[in-house]
């Protein structure tokens, strides 16, 4: 099979913009819409997203990796880098520590045009604590081909082979350029779906480093949408790719073989919009909570509030299956009489709901769940909400 770098016509990607056009409207204006969201935050509000945002994308672009990191040194590490560090934050291990930190230096200078530079310094930071690696802060040099695989030993199945390694700086020199001449304001503009796509395939398809690929793809794209819209480097991409991950993978393989690449672009849109609405969701769940807590804040015991702030953590998709007395007892250290009576008087304060009876009686959240059903664009370029 020849790979879509060995395609004479590579890297000159080919895809149907009017099939995107209602997309990269739809982006425009919901990024907007989380501009404005945003606004309505006090500064102590934007800093509690900003370390929730980027912990959540730390996680879950490490975890389609396969890699499981904890949450509370991420959160410790991005906290420690934004100059928001406190006593009750945890010891970060280099793994945790590196990501949060790219994802700060992400965060920081999204806007800017990007760099080798910048690369290698996102590589030292993702592949801290990594001492199997050769090549760490630079393109990868080893001489055997750099393969996509599964499968085990005897009838192993090839998904993709990169570009060799000696070929791999000239490719990046082009990749870099291509990405800042197609910036908002430079040479060759696109269209910021359009571009954040495209920069992942083309990103992917090269496959310059010897780990952690994935992870710097998917920052990129980031990125591009970041400039895109003008706003804030917070995105949700990596955790909607999570839900989608199977996917998502078939969806890079096909894209993998020509360089006529509409149906990546789309299926990509439907991704980067699911994932704006996502973070919308965060901000405004944000507002809900900061109004619960304000309204509560001296009508609970210690207990209730752990318990409270413990479900609230959940964030927009709420605490899962609801929480029942035996949960309560948990969390909250405390016997099964007095959790019976806290929950009574949460309910009766309208800090929490209840369903059920008996065994079966549960316990939620007063604020709406907010799901982001996923978004497909379809063959004519319309935007579908809620088909997979």
């Amino acid at each position: 099979m020849r790979w879509n770098w060995q395609q004479p016509d590579w890297p000159e990607f080919r895809w149907r913009a009017s099939r995107l056009a209602q997309a990269e409207e739809r982006l425009l204006l919901d990024g907007g819409k989380f501009i404005g969201a945003v606004r309505h935050l006090s500064e102590s509000e934007r800093e509690v997203l900003a370390v929730e945002a980027m912990s959540d994308e730390a996680l879950t672009t490490s975890r389609i990796e396969g890699e499981i990191l904890d949450r509370a040194s991420v959160q410790s590490s991005i906290r420690r880098e934004l100059g928001l560090a406190d006593s009750s934050d945890v010891a970060a291990r280099p793994a945790e520590r590196g990501i949060g930190e790219m994802m700060v230096d992400l965060f920081r200078h999204a806007a800017e045009p990007l760099s080798e530079a910048t690369l290698f310094r996102w590589h030292r930071l993702i592949m801290r604590g990594r001492p199997d690696l050769r090549d760490v802060g630079r393109y990868r040099t080893h001489a055997e081909p750099m393969q996509v695989i599964s499968g085990p030993i005897g009838r192993r199945r090839i998904h993709f082979e990169a570009p060799p390694s000696d070929a791999v700086a000239g490719e990046m020199r082009r990749f870099v350029d291509w990405f800042n001449e197609s910036a908002p304001g430079g040479p060759s503009p696109l269209p910021a779906l359009t571009r954040a796509g495209i920069a992942h395939l083309y990103f992917e398809s090269i496959h310059p480093f010897e780990d952690g690929n994935g992870r710097l793809g998917r920052a990129i794209s980031e990125m591009a949408l970041t400039q895109g819209v003008g706003g804030a480097a917070l995105t949700a991409l990596a955790a909607t790719i999570l839900d989608r991950r199977r996917l998502y993978y078939d969806a890079l393989e096909r894209a993998n073989q020509h360089n006529e690449i509409t149906d990546w672009l789309a299926w990509f849109a439907g991704i980067a919009l699911q994932s704006q609405q996502r973070l919308l969701a965060q901000v405004e769940f944000l507002i809900d909570k900061t109004r619960l807590l304000e309204r509560l804040r001296d009508s609970m015991n210690p207990r209730q509030q752990a318990v409270l702030l413990r479900m609230l953590r959940e964030g927009p998709s709420g605490f899962k299956g609801g929480l029942s007395a035996g949960n309560y007892v948990s969390i909250a250290r405390t016997s099964a009489a007095t959790a019976t009576r806290d929950l009574a008087e949460l309910v009766e304060l309208g800090a929490l709901t209840r369903s059920g009876e008996r065994r079966h009686t549960r316990y939620h959240l007063p604020i709406p769940l907010r799901p982001t059903p996923p978004i497909t664009i379809d063959n004519s370029g319309r935007v579908i909400v809620g088909s997979s």
